[in-house]
């Protein structure tokens, strides 16, 4: 085996040998830049809706997660369940239909109310016209249908359409409001 050689060097020697190489490139500082740009793309837009909450984006996704929540629960414990909104203090309950009266004014305390501004503009189900004030109800039956509506929230100048339709599993969401007629033969909302 051979000797090894030691080399001292002397401290501005030593701390020019560390440096010498150990530079950023052009080339990496920009792909760094780019990726802190990109990942920035991605999150404020989370972030912003997060802080400006959108308070009729809000109370659209409420009534349309209560309205896959009823469908189940109808389904499983084999009971209808209702969706009742209450169109002059925007909100809703929700309640199964063998509730009794003392336990229907309960949950109608706890009632879902919508943020200041949100309205309901309008209600609308097969053979009626556009209801605008009082309060209405959508059963969901046990079967697994729901009852046709067609739902409109409005904020300002911004409206949703919500349609219920009966035999999907899913509401549908407009981001504007959309007249809505209904299919006389299949009781189906139609544009």
């Amino acid at each position: 085996m051979g000797k090894r050689r030691l080399i001292h060097l002397s401290w501005p020697d030593a701390r020019r040998a560390v440096t010498a190489g150990s530079g950023y490139t052009l080339i990496e500082l920009s792909v760094v830049v780019f990726l802190i740009a990109l990942m920035l793309s991605l999150s404020v837009p989370r972030i912003r809706d997060t802080l400006f909450a959108d308070n009729l984006k809000a109370a659209t996704r409420r009534l349309a997660g209560a309205s896959r929540e009823l469908k189940n629960e109808a389904i499983r414990e084999h009971v209808d369940y209702i969706l009742h909104l209450d169109i002059s203090a925007p909100g809703f309950w929700t309640y199964s239909a063998d509730t009794t009266a003392e336990k229907l004014a309960e949950i109608r305390k706890r009632a879902v109310r919508f943020a200041d501004g949100v309205t309901i503009s309008g209600f609308i189900r097969p053979g009626q016209e556009k209801i605008n004030e009082g309060d209405v109800e959508i059963r969901f039956h046990r079967e697994g249908y729901i009852e046709p509506a067609v739902v409109y929230l409005t904020e300002g100048e911004r409206s949703f359409t919500i349609v219920f339709h009966p035999f999907l599993d899913r509401v549908t969401v407009y981001e504007k409001e959309v007249p809505f007629t209904f299919d006389e033969r299949q009781n189906a909302p139609k544009i």
